[in-house]
């Protein structure tokens, strides 16, 4: 009974201590989201909190949903047009994600991403259909405080879920396999100096994009790089880091978004951001699903080859019986000698 007690009770304090580390994780994100607002100081072209909330919810569970609708709060509580607005937004933030979590449990989905269906699952319900959730919802709350028109509700709705989504498209896949990647301790060292190559270029990449020169594309390159060499584990953190870059761009107005409104900037750099994260996430998938498929296909060449060596060479093979020579016929047939 005691021993009983004492479980539930340590259960109970990791659920609490799981729920405040989202909370701490979803405010912190959301400051540093705010960081590169583009619309009216509350809509920004990344936001990080929705990628957390979902990733918390599959690895978790679902119990965890107060961290998520705390961490929204205190990141809404100063954004806000009035205490039910707050409350308002604070909902469809938290439902959102729970949603993408029932939709992706819905269709099987693993969070080891090493499959081409998991990351389709991921793009379309967790990121396009769940956010629609928390987009719809803050954009009404938004308009119906009069803090937005009806002529901005539209592209304030496309700003925001498309946040939304890129925040599960470029955070959400990192958080997943940094919950389950094991160091290398087998690596040789010309791969570890590649990593190492991968790493430097996407900095220099981001150096050059957040210049004056219009050269974002040179990420795609290193997006392929990765996905080829280290599946979605380099491609992951590589298509956060080169968002990452384009939306600093953005938010300076240098680069390819210099001398443009802000729809032109917006529809440049969601239309960039969604590229990497759909070539990242495809293309890693593809990669990782087709090297599980030549490691079964070696395994099964070994264990053949394992049953072939043990057959026995000789006339009488035991796997095929009935097939008789005709001389073990006539043998078989010819009476035996009396004594």
């Amino acid at each position: 009974m005691a021993d009983a007690r004492h479980a539930r009770l340590r259960r109970g304090g990791v659920a609490a201590l799981q729920t405040c580390v989202v909370a701490a994780l979803y405010f912190g994100s959301a400051k540093a989201g705010l960081l590169q607002q583009l619309v009216r100081g509350q809509v920004t072209p990344l936001w990080p909190p929705s990628g957390i909330a979902l990733a918390s919810l599959l690895l978790c569970g679902a119990r965890i949903w107060p961290g998520v609708a705390l961490g929204a709060f205190l990141a809404n509580v100063s954004l806000g047009p009035s205490p039910m607005g707050v409350l308002a937004i604070t909902a469809g933030n938290t439902l959102a994600p729970l949603c993408s979590y029932a939709l992706l449990r819905r269709v099987g989905f693993r969070t080891e991403l090493d499959r081409l269906r998991d990351a389709l699952a991921l793009i379309s319900l967790g990121a396009f259909v769940g956010m629609l959730i928390s987009a719809t919802t803050g954009s009404t709350t938004v308009l119906l405080a009069g803090a937005l028109n009806a002529h901005g509700f539209w592209p304030t709705w496309s700003v925001w879920w498309t946040g939304d989504a890129m925040g599960v498209l470029t955070v959400t896949p990192v958080l997943l396999l940094l919950s389950s990647a094991r160091w290398p301790a087998h690596a040789p060292p010309s791969r570890w100096a590649e990593g190492l190559l991968l790493v430097a270029a996407t900095v220099c990449v981001g150096l050059v994009d957040t210049s004056d020169k219009p050269l974002l594309f040179l990420g795609f390159p290193l997006l392929i790089w990765a996905a080829f060499r280290f599946q979605l584990a380099g491609a992951a953190p590589c298509a956060l880091a080169v968002s990452t870059f384009a939306i600093f761009c953005a938010a300076r107005g240098t680069g390819p978004f210099a001398g443009h409104d802000l729809l032109t900037n917006m529809i440049a750099l969601q239309a960039f951001n969604g590229s990497a994260a759909l070539t990242a996430l495809l293309l890693g998938a593809v990669i990782s699903e087709r090297n599980q498929t030549e490691r079964e296909i070696a395994r099964a060449c070994s264990q053949l080859a394992g049953m072939v060596a043990r057959i026995p060479t000789g006339d009488h093979h035991p796997m095929f019986p009935g097939h008789e020579s005709e001389q073990d016929e006539q043998t078989r047939q010819r009476p035996s000698p009396q004594s």
